[in-house]
């Protein structure tokens, strides 16, 4: 989905706050003003090697877990990776942080120079979900990538996703450009409150993708609101599956017609995907060559 995980969203539910695919997609909250205290905790238990004070921050009731890879794991499976490390520094840049009196979601990208012998440098893209528990602010959910290939965004600034474009317009449109260039149309589903439509949109502008992107398709993005309820009828017409998550992608011909559209989430979760395994789909969904 992905700005904010599945788990965390369980989560939230369990906690009585009303969510679709997360309450960080909601109406836009400001950035914290200052530091966030509790997360200034858990980077200096990491610092300090301390396993007691880093576990204490990760809830218990209910139990905190941690996405890695698209597998879900136990609160363990974080803090082990954590003080793994020895960290020695943590250079951490936050690509997005909205707390509010009860709760708080944060993405940011952590460069850790670790403590091993050859001290190399470790870069990571986490999301973080806490709840105050009484008194105590706790983590419940975490979704880590470890070493990402494709180039994160700093911030998600980009207006991806004008509210006030008219996706069936520019379809139409892209439909006639397709038509005289002999391209076919990448439809991508998503929403600028997702973080992985900003990777993925990253990655469309990189130099491995751009080329094959620019020469056969005509990229269209549609948006789907923040409750992902704008736009349904494109969705179920291109049949987009968002239980699966976003972002997803859709391949039409220049009519309109169907090609083929994704239906396992395959890069809902677009932070922890390859250069190459880009490359793939669009190499094999790009128009047949004429004869």
């Amino acid at each position: 989905m992905n700005s904010i995980s599945r788990v965390a969203a369980a989560t939230v539910l369990v906690f009585g706050f009303v969510v679709s695919s997360g309450w960080a997609q909601t109406a836009p909250a400001p950035d914290s003003a200052g530091a966030f205290v509790p997360f200034e905790q858990w980077k200096s238990a990491i610092l300090a090697g301390d396993a007691g004070a880093l576990k204490a921050l990760y809830s218990t009731s209910p139990a905190a877990q941690t996405r890695i890879g698209g597998v879900m794991h136990d609160a363990d499976a974080d803090t082990t990776f954590w003080l793994g490390l020895k960290a020695r520094s943590m250079k951490v840049e936050f690509v997005r942080q909205i707390v509010r009196p009860d709760r708080a979601s944060m993405i940011f990208r952590a460069e850790v120079v670790s403590g091993m012998p050859n001290g190399q440098a470790v870069t990571v893209t986490d999301d973080q979900y806490w709840l105050k528990q009484g008194d105590q602010w706790r983590l419940v959910g975490i979704e880590r990538t470890d070493s990402p290939r494709l180039k994160q965004p700093s911030d998600m600034k980009k207006n991806i996703y004008p509210a006030d474009v008219d996706a069936h317009a520019e379809i139409k449109e892209a439909e006639e450009r397709a038509a005289r260039a002999h391209k076919r149309l990448l439809l991508v589903f998503g929403a600028n409150w997702c973080f992985d439509c900003h990777v993925l949109d990253l990655a469309f502008q990189g130099p491995d993708l751009a080329p094959i992107l620019t020469a056969n398709y005509e990229l269209v993005h549609v948006d789907l609101g923040p409750d992902e309820h704008k736009n349904a009828d494109l969705v179920q017409q291109y049949e987009i599956p968002l239980d699966k998550g976003v972002p997803a992608m859709a391949v039409a011909e220049s009519d309109g017609k169907l090609v083929f559209s994704q239906k396992n989430g395959e890069v809902e979760d677009a932070r922890r995907l390859t250069p190459e395994a880009l490359l793939e789909f669009l190499n094999k969904w790009k128009p047949q060559a004429r004869q």
